[in-house]
């Protein structure tokens, strides 16, 4: 089972039901992953999503990457990567996976480059952070474009149309 808590402690970010999108995102992520089968085991699989401004984020993503700016989003594992699949074997008990941390004034911004609503951006950060939480990357190119590839696919899931066009349509 998959359980999403939201903390949203930033008023720029716009009121809506961030727990149902939070835990649509996640679960779209989850069912396109490796690691499916963790939305029906007996184990429950948190996520925490933290919806805080660009300040917080610069500050984790110094502290964290040594990168001092401000990003959209940063995913803090809680499972090393080749302990993953071992997860899949557990019948009982709760597994932080991690935590996923978007950067308001970052978030809109990029969403108003694209044309799109803040909820649809935020979404799709949710389900790029959570497949970093599960364990995949985007250092190599191969990595990188199966990472979009699923990205894409589970976004598709839910309604909301491939992030990495551009306005022509071409990647």
């Amino acid at each position: 089972m998959l359980d999403v808590a939201v903390l949203r402690d930033n008023p720029e970010w716009p009121d809506i039901d961030w727990e149902a999108l939070a835990l649509k995102a996640v679960a779209a992520a989850v069912r396109h992953s490796t690691n499916a089968d963790y939305a029906t085991q007996a184990a429950m699989f948190e996520i925490a999503v933290k919806l805080t401004d660009d300040h917080e984020v610069q500050t984790l993503n110094k502290a964290y990457r040594g990168k001092d700016k401000p990003t959209n989003v940063l995913s803090f594992p809680m499972v090393q990567r080749d302990l993953l699949e071992a997860m899949a074997n557990t019948d009982d008990g709760e597994v932080l996976l991690g935590d996923i941390v978007l950067a308001a004034g970052v978030c809109a911004a990029e969403a108003a480059e694209k044309g799109i609503a803040i909820p649809d951006h935020a979404a799709h950060l949710i389900v790029h952070g959570t497949f970093h939480l599960l364990g995949y990357d985007h250092m190599v190119d191969i990595e990188a474009e199966e990472m979009e590839a699923l990205e894409i696919r589970a976004l598709a899931s839910i309604g909301l149309r491939n992030p990495y066009l551009d306005t022509t349509g071409d990647h």
